[in-house]
């Protein structure tokens, strides 16, 4: 494995061989001194140039579905409303750096917020001119990632440089409360839930302003655009999946380990960077648990929106889990325990659908499952789709669905307990691959 150059307790930190990192950071926590010394906190030029920056960049938000952030820029910023003590020409909006990582496998959100929370807090500035907003918000489940904000922005005396007010929300962590309808929820004062959709929170949201949500990372990306432009921006990555993405990476057996890679990197090279040999890998869990379970196939892959999608899998908060020794039977029971244990409560088909594909999975896992539980399970993964508020439903659809198709000879060796990973005992339902914070202090 390439030496790290930086760890957080067990993390190691890497960067890629041979490139220069936009995001990580050789050493601790960032001052604002440190931050600033290094270029940050410029003075905002030209918004309009800024944005035309952002628009050619083709910058995709890194929390999930890799959504155009131009778009969302533009939406919120068409929506803005002209408020009586505005400036002229700026309109009443909100953004919000949306630093709630819900997902098990990942901790680059927290490492950005408790390592470089200037970096974190001048992309929320530069998203706040750009929407033309006065009001920002940082919205984390995590305490120390909250205590690191909060001290960065008593740096700044309470605001960051030419930005917007400032406040710190913290919630308690779950899988649904990094959806951008939950953190508005909260924000507002309600549960971290998601809420139906419409309305959108750039039609509508905290305070029924028009909000811009992104992820930590993707304002991260920010500052870099605006001292370089989109052409450097576009340097590293594909023509589809411009610049570079940090990634966590698990294995069992090896500590978890955050990089920064360029979008397009064939996923045998990462494999490789993370020292183990492709004969040994069986599959791997790519995004996060949303899409489910990917097999040997990953090995022909490059890791880009466009590939990942066309493969049946997403490239999402940049999580990838690999399975090696692991059964990949035990594997997807445990990410459907984990769906059962975090979905919101809100909706029926959820609540019961994640509880019985989780069932299902568990009783295959421990050799108790028949060939209607089979059926059953196929069925639901078709036809429960689309029918949550969020996207737990879906995951959970997603990894029953993967399972089935790309692990036949596994879930085969289920029914008569002839699998040899699972002779030593049976699934335990815990969510496989789980970042623990506290032991990466």
């Amino acid at each position: 494995m390439q030496d790290s150059f930086s760890s957080a307790g067990g993390l190691a930190v890497v960067p890629y061989p041979g490139s220069d990192p936009r995001l990580l950071l050789a050493s601790g926590a960032e001052t604002a001194y440190e931050y600033r010394d290094r270029g940050g906190y410029r003075p905002i030029g030209s918004v309009t140039a800024l944005a035309d920056a952002v628009e050619r960049s083709g910058l995709r938000g890194r929390g999930g579905a890799g959504f155009p952030f131009a778009v969302k820029m533009r939406s919120v910023r068409d929506s803005g409303r002209v408020g009586a003590g505005a400036p002229a020409g700026w309109t009443e909006s909100v953004v919000v750096a949306n630093g709630e990582e819900g997902e098990p496998a990942s901790f680059k959100d927290r490492w950005l917020l408790r390592n470089r929370p200037h970096l974190v807090l001048d992309g929320l500035r530069l998203a706040a001119a750009l929407v033309e907003s006065r009001r920002g918000y940082v919205y984390v489940s995590d305490p120390e990632s909250a205590r690191s904000i909060t001290a960065a922005l008593e740096e700044l005396g309470g605001a960051s440089a030419e930005g917007p007010e400032i406040a710190v929300v913290r919630v308690d962590p779950g899988y649904v409360a990094g959806e951008e309808t939950a953190a508005v929820r909260a924000i507002n004062g309600g549960p971290a839930k998601p809420t139906d959709k419409p309305p959108r929170p750039f039609e509508s949201g905290v305070a029924g302003l028009p909000t811009l949500v992104s992820n930590v990372e993707t304002l991260a990306n920010l500052p870099f655009l605006d001292r370089w432009g989109a052409d450097a921006y576009r340097a590293a990555g594909t023509a589809l999946s411009p610049g570079t993405f940090l990634s966590t990476v698990t294995a069992g057996g090896r500590p978890p380990t955050l990089y920064e890679l360029p979008h397009g990197l064939p996923f045998a090279d990462l494999l490789a960077l993370h020292g183990i040999a492709a004969k040994d890998l069986r599959g791997a869990l790519i995004g996060g648990y949303f899409t489910g379970l990917l097999d040997r196939t990953v090995l022909n892959l490059t890791l880009d929106h466009e590939t990942l999608r066309r493969a049946g899998a997403g490239l999402g908060c940049g999580a990838i889990a690999l399975i090696t020794d692991e059964c990949p039977v035990t594997v997807a029971a445990g990410v459907l325990n984990y769906f059962d244990r975090e979905n919101a409560g809100q909706c029926g088909s959820c609540f019961n659908g994640t509880a019985a594909m989780a069932a299902v999975a568990t009783a295959l896992a421990e050799g108790r499952a028949g060939a209607d539980d089979l059926q059953r399970l196929r069925r639901w993964s078709g036809v429960l789709r689309g029918r949550g508020a969020c996207g737990t439903l879906d995951a959970a659809c997603n990894t029953a669905a993967s399972l089935l198709d790309r692990f036949p000879r596994e879930v085969a060796a289920h029914f008569d307990n002839r699998c040899p990973d699972c002779a030593a005992g049976p699934a335990t339902g815990e969510a496989p691959y789980r970042v623990e914070t506290e032991a990466l202090l």
